[in-house]
């Protein structure tokens, strides 16, 4: 073990690495709830079933996404840990799999096709997505395009995934909902009390005012225990909403231990290499509610593009504070990680997830001491366990685990303290970026718009040079999607 990972010559001991690794596992575990939820919108109880979706069909694919998850979690974990002998942990990126879950499964339901040939056809896209993720990294032009993006997109880009992430949790408890003047509004509780004739005590009212009260106090806790370093507060943050949210409604949870036989039943049946069904095949470049061939093309480039840019910042930020940094300021072994995150990718679509990346609560891990790949292996092997505990994921309900998005998107959020704002050439770009993904619910219209305006700006200021070559041509890109694909 020591021969291998070099435990002493990175200054670390396998005790702080079995530390660093459950540290980092007990960060980010909130995945293994959240990413099913949020690529099967919810699932059997969740809002496309109350907008008229098959719940057996929604259970299902929540089953599928389950258990892929977790595998995806492993599988790249443990390729960080013995390829690139990196303390990183991977799993399904947040941002992403809602856009997964809009554009494919509720693309589907709401385009009349079937929901999980939708869902099949995001694999495929995700599945080619991830080979030109390979393609690139083998050929080093996946680090020559991340390095030649603009910084103050770099660093504008995690952030507006921030927001994005953050919004989506608020939106899952209903703590903010439409309204037909304003667009959106805090939970009207006094509007709910009015509706029923004043009577606060009713039931009906408490029961929908209940999930807002427990998000927000769900919010709360993680904060404080994230004040006093306690380096399980998302994790913890969700148990003890949930138990909150229990007593409250005054209501027990079900415990069926069948569903973990089910889990694996289901994710047999529609998630492994669900990737390679023709029909799949059809609906990703011929289905309606995609767009065709050419609007493939861009979301498998929008897709590219995010998982790209978010694995870069993560490793640029994660190995910078961990002085895990080479002699030009460049993270050590970067290309063996962006190889990792490719295969991941790969192996997600495979299993029947989202796509799989690099995720910044690894910098928890490396934090608390961990320096190898050791600190991932452990890891890993947390996610292992977690195979079993399907039942245990079913209770946990969806206000429980919106406080951990919003968390998420606090964190991802700092990095726009970093831009900066007296350079309009930087301020704009980076600005558009960050407050675009959450008011067009999509990633890749921050990044198209922030593009479009960088190239703009550049252009009309005469700062225009040969590196700026690249992110005019994700511009253009961007500009063909606008222009050709609603998304």
């Amino acid at each position: 073990m020591e021969k291998f990972f070099k435990i002493k010559e990175n200054g670390s001991t396998v005790r702080t690495e079995i530390f660093a690794g459950l540290t980092t596992f007990f960060a980010m575990a909130y995945i293994v709830f959240v990413n099913p939820n949020q690529v099967a919108a919810e699932g059997a109880n969740g809002w496309l079933v109350a907008a008229g979706a098959e719940p057996v069909t929604m259970g299902k694919i929540w089953n599928s996404v389950y258990i892929a998850s977790i595998l995806v979690a492993i599988i790249g974990t443990l390729l960080m840990a013995f390829y690139a002998r990196m303390p990183f942990a991977q799993a399904c990126g947040m941002g992403l799999n809602s856009f997964f879950c809009t554009t494919f499964v509720a693309g589907a339901f709401f385009g009349g096709e079937d929901i999980v040939t939708g869902y099949q056809a995001g694999l495929v896209i995700v599945f080619v997505s991830g080979l030109v993720f390979l393609v690139l990294s083998v050929t080093g032009l996946r680090k020559y395009v991340a390095t030649a993006l603009p910084e103050c997109l770099k660093k504008a880009i995690p952030a507006g995934i921030g927001l994005f992430i953050a919004m989506i949790g608020l939106k899952n408890a209903g703590i903010i909902e439409s309204n037909p003047y304003t667009f959106v509004q805090f939970f009207d509780i006094h509007g709910r009390i009015k509706s029923i004739g004043g009577d606060v005590t009713s039931l009906d009212v408490w029961h929908e005012i209940v999930p807002v009260i427990v998000a927000l106090l769900g919010v709360f806790i993680i904060a404080i225990l994230a004040k006093y370093n306690i380096k399980a507060n998302v994790i913890i943050g969700i148990i003890i909403s949930t138990v909150l949210y229990y007593v409250m409604m005054w209501e027990l949870p079900s415990f069926d231990t069948s569903q973990i036989g089910q889990s694996f039943r289901d994710f047999k049946d529609i998630g492994l290499f669900g990737v390679f069904k023709g029909e799949a095949w059809d609906a990703a470049f011929n289905g309606e509610f995609i767009g065709g061939v050419f609007a493939a093309i861009v979301l498998i480039i929008a897709f590219c593009l995010v998982d790209m840019f978010d694995t870069v910042g993560t490793i640029y930020g994660t190995a910078a504070s961990a002085g895990m940094l080479d002699e030009n300021g460049d993270p050590i072994r970067l290309n063996q990680s962006m190889m990792c995150d490719s295969i991941g990718t790969v192996s997600g679509a495979l299993l029947g997830t989202s796509t799989c990346t690099t995720f910044v609560e690894s910098a928890s891990g490396v934090g608390a001491g961990g320096r190898t790949g050791l600190t991932s292996v452990i890891t890993a092997l947390c996610f292992v366990v977690c195979l079993f505990l399907s039942p245990l994921a079913s209770i946990i309900p969806s206000c429980a685990t919106a406080p951990a998005l919003i968390f998420v998107g606090v964190l991802m959020a700092k990095n726009f303290a970093n831009v900066d704002m007296d350079d309009m050439r930087s301020a704009v770009p980076a600005f558009l970026a960050l407050i675009m993904m959450p008011l067009t619910y999509s990633i890749s219209n921050g990044i198209g718009l922030g593009a479009i305006a960088y190239v703009i700006i550049t252009l009309f200021s005469g700062k225009f040079t040969k590196k700026d070559i690249v992110v005019t041509v994700i511009a253009a890109l961007f500009v063909c999607k606008f222009i050709f694909v609603t998304m």
